[in-house]
């Protein structure tokens, strides 16, 4: 290649020597004959000897190096300065009559008219060359962004095995304050006899291997709560009917059990940490139909006790051998006197500790289900409203309709098992159920079926625990896994107008099964009255004002459908 030339560009193309492939090595090698092909003395008459002869044989193609240089393309800047022009000499451009005179003028000309029409196809060409539009480009990028389109979900983030055995969840609690620890007790009723199987664990949801650590107590641990002043401590019911408490810093041993001869009567069904001054202060239920009251500063007696029973007349003493068996205990810091027990009848009955007389202790019951309750949990934002989850159904009741609860959902084919409120997504209730699926409900959204439904295992669900920060629920299976499930954002969040949405669904619910239960109330006392041949007294609520109550109920709903349409299409 020749030199180039000065200022001449060049450009020179390598190659990696990994392209050329495995290389190749020569050395000095001494002849060797592979192959000896004797001649065929019959054949020489047909050729002609040739001496010396020389003949060239190259093994491998012809290679050659070529160098070529691209053209190379100049670009050039250049810019152009539009003025108007056009105008004949003795017109003033600056001058709007002069310049609109000549317009005139000149739109009455044929000749105008006509290079108009001419002219008019490839200026609309250009024209729509100009209008067409650029699929890339942003526009009204100030204008916001349109929401994205709602998609509830539900899916398994992480599982926890128990070391060892499998036996069932028994309870879940989650550590105060937005922690990540979980407490989890393990029991098989069944097997009572095996000391390996006494064990409970708490787990650090960021480490799915092993537990953080294990409890350990002298009989297997039916409920275990974490203390919610406390993020150390943790109270516990066994299945001998003890109580006890824990401190994660001093080990998994109990710190103090209460003696057996003060214990409950049958296992322990739940435990709660209740309001008080010193934080240390619980109470437990069992289905011996007693509920007791402990101070972990002090284990050997309890501080109170109350017998489950319910009596007719102030007279009427309770006793324990009429008491209802207790499945479930719910228990509102606010409201410290008072608390609720869901009992293996059925009934869900409202207590209040401060009552001198049986009937002021027990003051409400509601028929809840056909079999025991198996979950009870107020609303945490309408405390007025509770769930409570039995037999095929999860239901919604207020305080003030007993007869029948305002919310309720159809009948499942498997039974449920658990259930609890989104403490961030009010409106938001979570069922468990016995296949094995965790079961999300809107009341805002959609009353008539689960807004998300998801297959968590094969195996019953037997216990749930919603995280504080709304995203996360933890379920426990019979056995002994428990699954972590997160929710998308919108399941575990609460818009600004989500209360007041759910108020007025609560209102109306509630002002409707009032007005049945008065209609109610009226046909039977209209058939005690055909019964006893007229002569039982009238004193129920007048059917004049039962229809006038349902008048007014159902203006009042119409007028707030129209303000929930008229606020949706504003917005």
């Amino acid at each position: 290649m020749e030199k180039p030339e000065k200022n001449e560009i060049t450009y020179e193309y390598t190659r990696k020597r990994k392209e050329f492939g495995k290389q190749t090595l020569f050395e000095d090698y001494g002849p060797e004959m592979c192959v000896s092909i004797p001649c065929n003395p019959s054949q020489y008459k047909n050729y002609i000897l040739r001496n010396p002869v020389h003949v060239a044989v190259q093994n491998a193609p012809n290679m050659s190096e070529n160098w070529v240089n691209s053209t190379r393309a100049e670009y050039t800047s250049s810019g152009i300065n539009h003025v108007e022009g056009g105008w004949p000499k003795d017109i003033n451009m600056n001058d709007p009559e002069a310049t609109q005179r000549y317009r005139r003028k000149i739109e009455k000309d044929d000749a105008y008219i006509h290079a108009i029409m001419h002219l008019g196809h490839s200026m609309e060409h250009n024209i729509l060359q100009n209008n067409a539009v650029d699929m890339y480009q942003i526009y009204y990028s100030e204008l916001p962004s349109i929401p994205p389109v709602e998609r509830s979900s539900c899916h398994t983030v992480n599982v926890y095995r128990e070391p060892g055995a499998r036996r069932p969840v028994r309870s879940l609690s989650w550590q105060a304050d937005g922690g990540a620890k979980l407490a989890v007790a393990h029991a098989d009723i069944e097997v009572l006899n095996t000391r390996s199987l006494q064990f409970s664990y708490i787990w650090d949801i960021d480490n799915a291997n092993a537990p953080e650590l294990t409890i350990k107590s002298p009989q297997p641990l039916l409920d275990l709560q974490y203390n919610p002043r406390d993020q150390h401590t943790l109270v516990g019911g066994m299945l001998n009917g003890q109580v006890g408490w824990w401190d994660v810093r001093k080990g998994g041993d109990p710190v103090a059990l209460c003696p057996p001869h003060v214990a409950h009567r049958d296992l322990v069904r739940n435990v709660l940490f209740i309001n008080s001054k010193t934080g240390a202060e619980f109470f437990s239920s069992s289905p011996d139909g007693v509920v007791k009251w402990w101070d972990t500063r002090n284990m050997n007696e309890p501080t109170d006790s109350m017998i489950i029973d319910i009596v007719k007349l102030p007279n009427d003493t309770q006793s324990i051998e009429k008491a209802l068996g207790i499945s479930a205990l719910e228990y509102e810091p606010t409201i410290p006197t008072r608390f609720m027990v869901g009992t293996e009848t059925g009934l869900v009955i409202g207590a209040n500790r401060k009552g001198k007389t049986p009937l002021e202790k027990l003051p409400s019951k509601y028929e809840a289900h056909y079999g025991p309750v198996y979950a009870l949990q107020r609303n945490p934002t309408f405390l007025k409203n509770f769930l409570t989850v039995g037999d095929w159904t999860a239901r919604v009741w207020s305080e003030d309709c007993r007869e029948s609860s305002i919310l309720w959902t159809h009948s499942h084919k498997t039974k449920l098992t658990d259930g609890a409120w989104n403490p961030i997504r009010f409106s938001l209730l979570l069922v468990t159920q016995w296949d094995g699926c965790l079961s999300c409900w809107d009341l805002l959204r959609r009353r008539s079926a689960p807004i998300v439904t998801a297959q968590l295992c094969d195996e019953p669900l037997l216990r749930l625990r919603p995280h504080e920060g709304g995203l996360l629920v933890a379920c426990g299976s019979s056995k002994g896994t428990i699954y972590l499930a997160e929710l998308s954002q919108n399941l575990g969040t609460a818009d600004k107008n989500d209360k007041q949405l759910l108020t007025h669904i609560l209102e109306r619910e509630n002002k409707r099964e009032r007005i049945l239960e008065a209609r109610m109330r009226e046909l039977r006392l209209k058939m005690r009255q055909d019964r006893d041949g007229g002569q039982a007294q009238v004193n129920e609520t007048d059917p004049t004002t039962n229809d006038r109550d349902l008048e007014e109920a159902s203006a009042e709903y119409q007028q707030r459908v129209n303000d929930l349409l008229a606020q949706r299409k504003n917005n």
